[in-house]
């Protein structure tokens, strides 16, 4: 089931398209947080930073989108 959900068409757009989401969304809340202080960017390390939030965000949306195309599948192999 594993290989089938992620060789499903659309499959890694989705998990591309919702890990940038909650990378964007994730840092601006974070921000926000802050008191958006430019320091919230420049007391890091930018390249730590970016690699840190971008494989969050890849885990995220792996995790939803595996979810999402499984439950898409089960429910078109109960239809047949």
């Amino acid at each position: 089931m594993f290989k089938r959900v992620i060789n499903t068409k659309g499959f890694w757009k989705s998990v591309l398209s919702l890990a940038i989401a909650f990378a964007l969304l994730f840092a601006l809340i974070k921000w926000a947080i802050e008191g958006f202080e430019i320091a919230y960017f420049t007391e890091r390390d930018p390249v730590m930073f970016m690699l840190t939030l971008l494989l969050a965000g890849f885990v995220y949306g792996f995790f939803v989108t595996f979810g999402k195309f499984r439950a898409k599948l089960k429910e078109k192999e109960k239809g047949q």
